[in-house]
């Protein structure tokens, strides 16, 4: 019995040894929201997610929207998940936000929870306000352990953004 738990705990500790090196770290993503200067505020609908280098969803990170008839505003996100798979984006909404600066991560995985393989992926930022504009922002990245640092200038919808992972 003791030699079984001792294979078992010297097998648990190999395995972290195995997990990729791009699974080991978080792609951060600071976004924000800016609030235009002139006319009446909306809080926006923003939908944030990664999609493969074929342009396919990977995996949503966050859907801000207050009703769900509007979400048809956010048009690229409509097109690709938002009409095909209710559950996500049930699973996925939370209220929306106001101006200001977020945090959001990605861990490398997809929508199944199984961690997504190396190579180059798009982060997806499409934002919406009734009353306001449309901004739909895509920036590559590698995903492969190695460190990312990439600063995006976006439109009046959706302020800077920025992604970054450290290297391992």
């Amino acid at each position: 019995m003791k030699l079984h738990s001792m294979a078992l705990a010297t097998a648990l500790a190999l395995s972290t040894f195995l997990v990729p090196a791009q699974a080991a770290d978080k792609l951060n993503i600071a976004l924000e929201l800016p609030k235009p200067e002139h006319g009446p505020y909306h809080r926006p609908y923003v939908a944030v997610w990664i999609e493969d280098a074929k342009e396919q969803p990977v995996k949503l990170i966050e859907l801000w929207r207050e009703k769900p008839d509007w979400i048809k505003d956010l048009r690229r996100f409509w097109r690709k998940t938002g009409r095909s798979d209710q559950a996500l984006v049930d699973a996925r909404t939370g209220a929306t936000k106001g101006p200001g600066k977020y945090q959001l991560s990605w861990s490398g995985d997809d929508n199944a929870g199984k961690a997504v393989a190396a190579g180059q992926y798009l982060l997806v930022v499409e934002a919406a306000r009734e009353h306001g504009g449309r901004n739909l922002v895509k920036q590559a990245f590698n995903w492969d352990g190695s460190a990312v640092e990439i600063q995006v200038k976006a439109g009046s919808e959706i302020g800077a953004i920025q992604l970054s992972k450290g290297a391992k």
